[in-house]
């Protein structure tokens, strides 16, 4: 459960001085706290979960249609994918191959989970209609790919990868048959997102001298755009409501965050805390940011209202962060990390 302002908690005191029921607003309740947790948004309060095996999880996503939850390893022997509904409980299920799966991603109008992979000979992509059945998928380049997205309004997904030559991008319209592309340039693209609003699919690099960003509005076309540092970007998302993108970077000082409204003029943010930061996602219902990462000391979570302000939260361990999703179902983010004994991911609330 997720405390709203207006909650009133109740408080007991059976014996002593004052001894009674007393009720407290919720809001009134945080001013005691230090520092004061945002209420009505999930991503303050995180729980461990036992995750189905203690694989390197390198990413997480939600399906609506399904209401199931599935991850992607790039270790483990049989059992590269672990899928919940519920966020609680795990199964774990063999991958089409074991190979190094570092993205994921759900493409409602094909019904598929499609995973990439920066290992394997050929076959690159894999796919699922439930999560649990996997299929192995012919790809153009042996790229070392890094992420995947799906964009509903083009009918394509699209992919992005950290080497190759003259073919750092694939897109499918189906899952199944892939082409290769030129990126913008020949760098370490190392996330991509779709942004309808603006008809825009757009990627960050971790590398590449000033121009550290990359546009598309068909994703085969590609245009390079000035970052607004030269940091590792490593995650990049579009929060609709706010009408910005917001991407996440492992390295700088102080501005381990940059903004855009129209992924051509970027701006940084002062980040929460220099951490590696390696995902984040947004909230439509709780109108919140989240973006986890993969060091710092119980610090390793940081929140934001508007992407321009951002927020240390408490971490429940200090385990190697790597992919965060939204499940607007059930009102929850989950997380899932390369490290730590049983309990690879966690739930918010």
């Amino acid at each position: 459960m997720t405390l709203q302002p207006g909650d009133l908690l109740v408080i007991t005191r059976p014996a002593g001085p004052q001894a009674g029921t007393y009720q407290l607003s919720a809001a009134a309740f945080t001013d005691f706290l230090s520092p004061p947790p945002v209420l009505g948004i999930t991503g303050l309060l995180w729980s461990s979960v036992r995750s189905a095996a203690d694989n390197s999880w390198q990413a997480i996503c939600w399906s609506p249609e399904l209401r199931l939850y599935a991850c992607v390893a790039n270790s483990g022997s049989g059992n590269r994918v672990m899928t919940s509904s519920d966020g609680i409980r795990w199964t774990a299920g063999p991958a089409a191959t074991d190979q190094n799966w570092v993205a994921l991603c759900w493409a409602a109008a094909l019904g598929l989970f499609v995973a990439v992979s920066d290992s394997g000979t050929g076959q690159r992509v894999m796919t699922s209609p439930d999560g649990r059945s996997w299929t192995l998928r012919q790809t153009p380049a042996d790229n070392n790919w890094t992420s995947i997205c799906w964009a509903p309004e083009l009918g394509l997904l699209v992919a992005v990868a950290s080497t190759g030559t003259g073919n750092r991008v694939m897109t499918s319209p189906d899952g199944v048959t892939w082409t290769a592309g030129p990126a913008a340039a020949e760098q370490e693209w190392r996330s991509t997102c779709w942004a309808p609003q603006l008809g825009l699919l757009v990627a960050v690099s971790s590398n590449g001298i000033g121009q550290r960003v990359m546009t598309s509005s068909d994703g085969r076309t590609w245009t390079m755009r000035t970052a607004a540092a030269a940091n590792s970007w490593t995650a990049i998302c579009w929060a609709a409501e706010l009408g910005l993108l917001v991407a996440v970077s492992s390295s700088g000082r102080g501005n381990r965050v940059m903004t855009s409204p129209d992924g051509i003029s970027w701006s940084t943010r002062s980040s929460a805390a220099d951490n590696a930061w390696t995902s984040l996602c947004w909230s439509p219902q709780r109108e919140l940011l989240v973006a986890v990462s993969s060091s710092g000391t119980g610090t390793r979570i940081m929140t934001s209202s508007d992407g321009l302000n951002w927020t240390v939260r408490s971490s429940p361990a200090d385990l190697g962060w790597r992919s965060l999703c939204w499940s607007h179902q059930r009102r929850q983010f989950a997380a899932v990390s390369n490290s730590g004994a049983g309990s690879r991911v966690r739930v918010s609330p």
